[in-house]
């Protein structure tokens, strides 16, 4: 591990220490990819009284869910999983059919909403403080990703403990503390979300062009991450 990479640990270990304490109950939105498995590992082996949930969209890879049971025995403790309403998911398959969002952005935000921002808001409910694994070098949208944020749509305060590491300090912690990653990662997906809506990157690709990449480039979002925040 790099020396550059260890003050960087200490200030996201205070952080969430912090968060645990002052802000108690607070959660990790986990996607299970390479930063929330950072944060993951974080959290467990520090025993910070975080909870630590997950959105299980009913379309994820095989490979993702694999890390649950993981998680559990690495770590000792179970990840929530938050999943969609089964009659708003019926209602829209039955309607526009099971992979209408590749038809219009409007449909695949339709989709995004129903399996993710709706279930994530039940996840949050009763929560102070919610954090994440955004960094601002994952995507030209989110360049000015602050630490500590105020959430206005959910109402709370979020954190982004790892918003100024690199793709190289994420790596290098995954390595020094053997912490569990999707093997997906491997194949050459920087961003992993539902399988159908994810495909790998090629080198010098902006890490989320491989999520939506039917759809014209800027910045894709899922709606999990509104803009009407400030730092």
């Amino acid at each position: 591990m790099s020396p550059e990479l260890l003050p960087r640990i200490d200030v996201a270990l205070a952080l969430l220490q912090r968060v645990a304490i002052e802000y108690r109950p607070a959660a990790l939105a986990s996607s299970l990819g390479a930063e929330d498995m950072v944060l993951t590992d974080m959290i467990g082996r520090h025993r910070f009284g975080i909870d630590i949930f997950t959105l299980d969209t009913g379309r994820l890879h095989a490979e993702t869910l694999g890390l649950l049971p993981e998680i559990a025995r690495r770590y000792g403790r179970e990840v929530r999983v938050v999943s969609p309403d089964p009659a708003a998911v019926e209602e829209y398959v039955a309607r526009h059919g099971r992979d209408a969002f590749f038809s219009s952005v409007e449909l695949r935000k339709r989709c995004c909403e129903i399996r993710k921002v709706e279930p994530l808001g039940r996840a949050l409910a009763g929560k102070r403080a919610w954090i994440t694994g955004m960094r601002r070098g994952q995507s030209s949208s989110r360049t000015d990703i602050a630490i500590e944020e105020r959430d206005e749509a959910h109402g709370l305060l979020k954190f982004n403990p790892l918003a100024d590491w690199s793709d190289t300090d994420i790596w290098s912690y995954i390595r020094h503390f053997e912490v569990p990653s999707n093997p997906l990662h491997e194949q050459g997906y920087a961003s992993i979300g539902c399988a159908p809506c994810t495909r790998p990157v090629t080198v010098g690709e902006d890490p989320r062009a491989g999520r939506w990449w039917w759809e014209q480039s800027g910045g894709k979002e899922c709606g999990l991450h509104r803009h009407e925040i400030r730092a």
